[in-house]
């Protein structure tokens, strides 16, 4: 059974976790050039989000990747391939649908890797803005309470919204 959709307070140890991990991860790829980056809801101050971090690395060649699979299973990530997202690829900590870790590859840079940023920093940025993502999360949590691919397509419309809005911001600089 699907873990039920829960949204926390926001945690402060979020980033120290996120910190611990990011040194586990470098370590364990110590002889590929990565940068790691803490991203999602856990990584913006004052957030509510469900308990799971995500974490994003950057690489110059994605297919590099296949040299990451057996090391990271070391430290507990397990590779899940995902056809659906050729860009990127995806590592779970823990169990399936209830993992506790995420972590995301892309290739350093890209429209994708800057996406993530953009709406990190965005929300950071703009404490209206992240209050609305904290109320449409909670009310997405109680109508797709046991369906979390429902919600995570339920946001999607905001999230490419505050995307959108950040690269205006950065344009009209």
């Amino acid at each position: 059974m699907e873990k039920p959709v829960t949204i926390e307070n926001y945690n402060p140890n979020w980033v120290t976790e996120f910190e611990q991990e990011k040194v586990k991860i470098k370590e364990i790829l110590k002889n590929y050039p990565i940068c790691v980056e803490h991203i999602g809801s856990t990584s913006v101050k004052d957030l509510g989000a469900k308990p799971i971090l995500d974490i994003m690395a950057g690489v110059q060649h994605l297919v590099e990747v296949e040299k990451f699979i057996e090391p990271l299973k070391t430290i507990g990530y397990e590779f899940v391939p995902h056809k659906e997202f050729p860009e990127r690829r995806f590592f779970r900590k823990g169990q399936w649908r209830a993992g506790t870790h995420h972590l995301h590859i892309y290739k350093f840079e890209s429209e994708e890797w800057a996406n993530h940023i953009l709406f990190r920093d965005y929300l950071s940025a703009h404490p209206d803005v992240c209050k609305q993502y904290q109320q449409l999360k909670q009310n997405l949590a109680q109508e797709y309470h046991v369906d979390r691919v429902g919600y995570t397509k339920a946001k999607a419309p905001f999230i490419r919204y505050v995307i959108e809005e950040a690269k205006k911001e950065i344009n009209s600089m």
